[in-house]
């Protein structure tokens, strides 16, 4: 009798933890502003026909822009949520607009509070049939500075456009943003 409510008692806390465990592997992109002095120079959101053409054609970009000098404190970026946990085989997007040294960037801070800094310009760099202007950028671990070992864990991602107007055009769309394979386009849940 006690095994026969031990095994109900399991089965009814996997049938409340299925939706849970199943959302576990779902990407968000969830754009942010930093701006402590409110300068409002910057910009960071999801915008519909900004980015690449998509399946449900609001072919939506993340827009990242510092319409002010490199070295005004305000940055517009995103949080990457959903990876945490994992070890990092391979990160990047598809962008346009300024790709520098450090802006876009993504910060990725691993399991022992070491953030790796992966910029726009470093990693390999792919032309994308069909979008001019557009590339492809992925990198791993080995493209980070520190760089990342492949048995650290990620902590925590963000995205960070921090470079102004006095280092290029201040502007960067991103679009498919990709950790480990799983690619984000638009806002919510990847696919």
């Amino acid at each position: 009798m006690r095994r026969a409510i031990f095994a109900l008692t399991i089965v009814a806390a996997l049938a409340v933890a299925a939706p849970s465990l199943a959302d576990s592997g779902k990407l968000k992109v969830n754009p942010f502003v930093y701006d402590p002095g409110n300068t409002g120079i910057i910009v960071s959101a999801w915008q519909a026909k900004a980015g690449l053409a998509d399946a449900g054609g609001s072919n939506h970009g993340l827009v990242l822009q510092k319409n002010g000098l490199t070295a005004t404190d305000a940055a517009a970026g995103a949080t990457v949520t959903g990876a945490e946990g994992q070890t990092l085989s391979e990160i990047g997007f598809d962008v346009t607009g300024h790709c520098g040294a450090g802006s876009p960037r993504f910060n990725v801070t691993d399991e022992n509070n070491v953030t790796h800094f992966f910029g726009c310009f470093y990693g390999t760099h792919t032309p994308i049939a069909g979008a001019p202007g557009w590339e492809r950028v992925r990198q791993t671990g080995a493209d980070a500075f520190p760089p990342m070992a492949p048995t650290d864990t990620i902590a925590s991602i963000e995205i960070v456009a921090d470079e102004g107007t006095d280092q290029g055009t201040g502007q960067s769309v991103v679009d498919n943003v990709d950790v480990n394979g799983t690619l984000v386009g638009k806002p919510g849940n990847s696919k």
